[in-house]
This record gives C-alpha cells, sequence and structure tokens, in this order.
C-alpha cells in the first residue's frame, strides 16, 4: 500500500511541476485552470514552489522511514506559499484598471 501512495504522490508532484515549468516558459495554464488564472507566469511560479513544498512535505515527512521535521515543516510552509501564489494569480495586478461604464 505504501508503493501505491508514494507513486501517487510523485506522479501528481511531476504533473504540478511541469504544469508550472509550462507556464512560466509559454505562459499556457491546464484546462482546468485556465478560464480563472489571469497571470499564468506567477500561477506557475507557485505551481513549482507548490510542487517542491508538497514533495518536501511527503517525502521527508509522513512517507518517509525516517521523518524529519525540520524539512518537512518547511516543506508544509512552502507548500502553502505556492497555493497563495497559485490564488494571487487568479486576481488582477496592479496595473489593472476598471474600465468606465
Amino acid at each position: 500500500m505504501y508503493v501505491f501512495l508514494a507513486v501517487a504522490a510523485g506522479v501528481a508532484v511531476a504533473f504540478m511541476g511541469v504544469a508550472g515549468v509550462a507556464a512560466v516558459v509559454a505562459e499556457w495554464v491546464p484546462p482546468v485552470a485556465r478560464r480563472r488564472v489571469l497571470r499564468p507566469r506567477l500561477w506557475g511560479y507557485g505551481s513549482l514552489a507548490t510542487a517542491v513544498g508538497l514533495g518536501l512535505f511527503l517525502f521527508l515527512g509522513p512517507l518517509a522511514d525516517v521523518g524529519l521535521a525540520g524539512f518537512a515543516g518547511l516543506g508544509w510552509c512552502l507548500w502553502m506559499g505556492g497555493m497563495v501564489t497559485q490564488y494571487l494569480a487568479q486576481r488582477p495586478g496592479r496595473g489593472a484598471t476598471a474600465s468606465a461604464s
């Protein structure tokens, strides 16, 4: 059972990392989030931070044989920071102005 969890987590982290690189380099966002994302590069950086943080958290924390609580905690903070960055990518930036009606 442990192997299945580790493989599933690895695939999820890899997908987030690939999507982040695609968003940073080519400004391509997966179709699931495409409608909501206004700043694809910022979303890509958030996705990369989320992937690294989740990987650190999972593979050095609950899925590790020997838990490294410090690095797992750092991974959790990076994971949450990436999620906040992805959320901010869905909001208009400072340069956006409302059109007069």
